[in-house]
């Protein structure tokens, strides 16, 4: 019984947290800031959490499937942009013993790696690659890095536990 209700519990949480991925997508693309060549999406500071639990890795990578579907995304964008995602959130749970401002390093990575590709063949955008890094990286930087460690610290401060 006990094996269940782990089970239970790891689903749980993974569905939580894609669905508040999903929420806050949607709410930064009603602010326009969730898409294009510069992206803010809120949720990205949600790549701090496999630091708390494993169940965040499934739960980001889903997340970030169904919004990317929701946002009428291309298929390389829905999914390779969802393996950003999850190379990233496996990264953070690998790191998650090292200093939090660590722990978001592979998704700002990942999809600075990623994404360009994605923004440049598969949307057709103009711009070089580095560009796009640049942009990427910086969007990345700022909600997964500073928004994220942020949320990390709170959630460490309050001693929230998932």
């Amino acid at each position: 019984m006990n094996n269940r209700r782990s089970k239970t519990a790891f689903l749980t949480k993974s569905a939580v947290i894609a669905a508040l991925y999903v929420v806050l997508t949607e709410i930064s693309a009603l602010l326009g800031i969730s898409s294009g060549v510069i992206q803010f999406r809120l949720s990205e500071m949600f790549a701090v959490l496999p630091m708390f639990t494993p169940a965040a890795i499934p739960g980001l990578f889903i997340g970030c499937f169904i919004s990317n579907i929701l946002a009428g995304g291309v298929i390389w964008d829905v999914v390779f942009g969802s393996i950003a995602t999850l190379i990233g959130a496996a990264g953070a749970w690998m790191l998650r013993k090292k200093s939090v401002y660590l722990v978001p390093a592979p998704t700002i990575l990942a999809n600075m790696l990623i994404v360009p590709f994605v923004l440049r063949y598969a949307y057709g955008l103009e711009g070089t690659i580095p560009f796009f890094m640049f942009t990427v990286g910086f969007g990345e930087f700022v909600t997964a890095g500073i928004l994220g460690v942020f949320l990390a610290k709170t959630l460490k401060k309050h001693r929230i536990e998932f």
